[in-house]
């Protein structure tokens, strides 16, 4: 497979007036001489060619249809009134199925606009997941007709002390229909049993105390927002204080609410029920938890996806999906407990930290970020890493795919989005897409030539 901007421009084809894969739609059969037939192949694959003649497409599906649009989006180039094509021929699919962007609207909340405008974004690199962070100590995201109270009081607030939002099951759908015309698939979290202060504030009967930390004294000291307190918002940035109960019924009762909810709003396959960073659930528990919520998804009819914590939980169902958030170099067990999926049938979804969690500053002057992933990530770094080297005993065939992430404790706008994922994102969908074994210095030259559209403009 041949990757589009590897290949010399010896002539061009000039197409005229504004190029119709410039937009939304894919290419039109007899568009500006475009003609486009199907072939058997891989999911998403296509075959370009651009000569005199024009420009024909040849692609396995409607999705690879599009990403040949893509591409063509990307070596057009303006000329007077019309566009510039290079002569080219090319043959190219994805690496891997999963090609992902996790963005938390928890910590900070952002509007149905800046979602919409960032997927259109996102398919540009032709990624194909778009993961939606939904709740989190900061706030819940989603009106849930079975437990109102989770929009009403806990929804307010955000980190920082800004204002909250949530999306109503309506913003929900425009989300999902806009994604799904990009061919792409949403996956909505709600994390637990960690990670669950908001829920706190709504249900508190289902909800521990906080479990206070010398951690959590260390972070209020280095960023400010104060000590969690129940009953009242928490708008710091510690982690690891809040849990729900695990011995209650009534527990299951909402998991299996809020679960069979947001499974009949999803058409996508899979649901996130987080499990990271549970520190104020005893591991019994958690354990006893995460086996019985990734059961009640299945009931529900998604494939349950968990972080990669819950990969060491005995009784976790068959075929779940991890996701890995560890180092490039895992360090304290994290490689395990990702090889747990694999043996347990399910396969691994890779987002690591110290390379493509894009909330860590790209260089140490950068005032947005922070820096726990080994310090500040650099594009060099986020580049310098190849997915199937990641995990000992986790292969190409037992990876799913590659996600960035967009954690927001720090990151309060559109534009703030924008200054920390460009160009880093691009390393991303380059390892989830692209063969092994292309040149570094190849890929940061191709960067150089990108144009990403702000979403600074975005209100």
């Amino acid at each position: 497979m041949t990757n589009a901007a590897l290949l010399p421009r010896p002539l061009v084809t000039r197409v005229a007036g504004t190029a119709p894969w410039r937009g939304v739609a894919a290419p039109e059969p007899g568009a500006h001489g475009v003609i486009v037939t199907r072939h058997p192949g891989a999911a998403e694959s296509y075959r370009l060619r651009v000569d005199e003649s024009g420009i024909e497409i040849s692609a396995a599906d409607d999705a690879g249809v599009f990403y040949a649009g893509r591409t063509l989006a990307q070596l057009a180039t303006r000329d007077g009134e019309g566009w510039v094509v290079p002569a080219i021929e090319i043959e190219d699919a994805p690496r891997f199925r999963h090609r992902g962007f996790m963005l938390d609207v928890a910590r900070h909340f952002f509007p149905v606009e800046v979602v919409t405008a960032l997927i259109d974004r996102l398919s540009d690199l032709k990624l194909n997941v778009l993961h939606l962070h939904l709740s989190d100590d900061q706030g819940w995201r989603l009106a849930m007709a079975t437990r109102p109270l989770l929009t009403e009081r806990a929804s307010a607030t955000a980190a920082l002390g800004d204002a909250g939002g949530f999306y109503t099951a309506d913003d929900y759908r425009t989300i999902v229909a806009h994604a799904t015309s990009r061919h792409m698939t949403v996956v909505p979290e709600i994390d637990m049993p960690g990670h669950t202060h908001a829920v706190s504030l709504a249900y508190p009967d289902i909800a521990c105390d906080p479990v206070l930390s010398p951690h959590i004294d260390e972070v209020v000291a280095a960023y400010g927002g104060g000590v969690p307190t129940r009953d009242e918002p928490y708008t710091g940035f510690a982690v690891g204080f809040s849990s729900l109960r695990t011995d209650l019924e009534e527990t299951y009762d909402f998991v299996r609410d809020v679960v069979g909810e947001l499974a009949a709003l999803t058409p996508g396959p899979y649901l996130h029920l987080g499990g990271d960073e549970a520190l104020g659930t005893d591991r019994a528990d958690f354990d006893r938890f995460v086996a019985r919520a990734a059961r009640l998804v299945i009931e529900a009819g998604k494939i349950p996806v968990t972080w990669h914590e819950a990969g060491a939980t005995p009784d976790l169902p068959e075929g779940t999906i991890g996701q890995y958030w560890g180092f490039r170099t895992p360090i304290e067990g994290m490689d395990e407990k990702a090889r747990g999926f694999v043996r347990r049938g399910g396969r691994v979804i890779l987002s690591p930290a110290d390379a493509i969690y894009l909330d860590m500053k790209p260089d140490a002057d950068e005032p947005l970020g922070l820096t726990w992933a080994d310090g500040p990530t650099s594009l060099e770094r986020s580049y310098d890493w190849d997915p199937a080297e990641v995990v000992p005993g986790v292969a190409e065939a037992d990876i799913l795919g590659v996600e960035a992430a967009m954690w927001t404790e720090t990151v309060r706008t559109a534009a703030d989005i924008d200054r920390l994922i460009w160009p880093r994102l691009a390393s991303a969908a380059e390892k989830a897409w692209s063969p092994r074994g292309i040149d570094a210095a190849d890929f940061h030259g191709r960067v150089a030539r990108i144009a990403w559209r702000p979403l600074g403009g975005v209100s």
